[in-house]
């Protein structure tokens, strides 16, 4: 029986509908320069997908239980951190939540079922994005990198000058916002969202762009977790939800940041 075939079969009895394709490996430079630290208390699992993603090149690090996840992510800094939501000591929740201040890397969390909660929890906590633990690994693979990218462009986006927009001012540096001086707390697709807005302010910018933008893939006509984080941002925009003036639905289309309420002429 050969490798593939091994971890096929491995894959499939742990849950994972595992299908092996001859994906490009060179869409990204370096990829070896990328490390990621796995969280995942299913040891066996671990070392599969471990194995799986250093095929790729990746420099893949295992930890698992969710009291020493925190001390490994913040000392080490990863680029990636793939972790799962059900861990001994901590749950994943718990640890997104103890290191997205300090970590300026992506999170992709894993959770067991399509539950939206999860999801919607761990967005809020700080994930960049959530995959279900039986994706394919040929589609984790896809969403590493593309949230590598993403942390390509944020890194490169950090020299560039301060946005401002009447009272808003969005410091690519340091990768924060304020309000009439005062500071917001936003996730980093929070941020991703509201800079993107803010360039293409009083133009409507489609779903479609957003989710290619922050996610790396096209808008599929379902996913919910653009207008979770749109509802999240007018929240902390002090926007209201039911006539909101600062971010307009543009239904079917999209979403405009409004010129005219940030005191913007264009």
């Amino acid at each position: 029986m050969t490798w593939s075939q091994m971890v096929t079969e491995r894959f499939i009895e742990l849950g994972y509908s595992f299908i092996i394709d001859s994906l490009p490996r060179n869409t990204m430079t370096s990829p070896a320069s990328y490390r990621i630290i796995l969280v995942e208390d299913d040891l066996e699992l671990a070392e599969l997908i471990k194995d799986f993603l250093q095929n790729y090149e990746f420099q893949i690090d295992i930890v698992s239980d969710g009291f020493h996840a925190v001390d490994a992510i913040l000392s080490n800094q990863p680029d990636l951190v793939i972790l799962d939501i059900m861990l001994p000591g901590q749950s994943g929740m718990e640890v997104c939540k103890a290191i997205r201040s300090k970590y300026h890397g992506m999170i992709l969390m894993q959770t067991a079922l399509d539950d939206d909660i999860d999801q919607v929890m761990g967005l809020e906590l700080g994930a960049d994005d959530y995959i279900v633990k039986q994706v394919k690994p040929r589609l984790l693979l896809s969403r590493i990198r593309a949230l590598l990218r993403r942390h390509e462009r944020l890194t490169a986006e950090s020299s560039k000058d301060d946005l401002q927009l009447g009272p808003l001012v969005i410091n690519l540096q340091h990768r924060s916002v304020t309000l009439h001086q005062q500071a917001l707390k936003l996730t980093t697709s929070e941020f991703e969202l509201l800079l993107l807005l803010a360039r293409h302010v009083g133009q409507v910018v489609s779903r479609d762009d957003i989710a290619q933008h922050i996610r790396g893939f096209e808008y599929d006509g379902l996913d919910r977790s653009i207008d979770r984080r749109i509802s999240r941002l007018r929240r902390t925009l002090n926007d209201d939800p039911n006539e909101p003036t600062l971010i307009k639905t543009i239904r079917g289309v999209g979403y405009q940041l409004c010129a005219s309420s940030w005191e913007v002429s264009i």
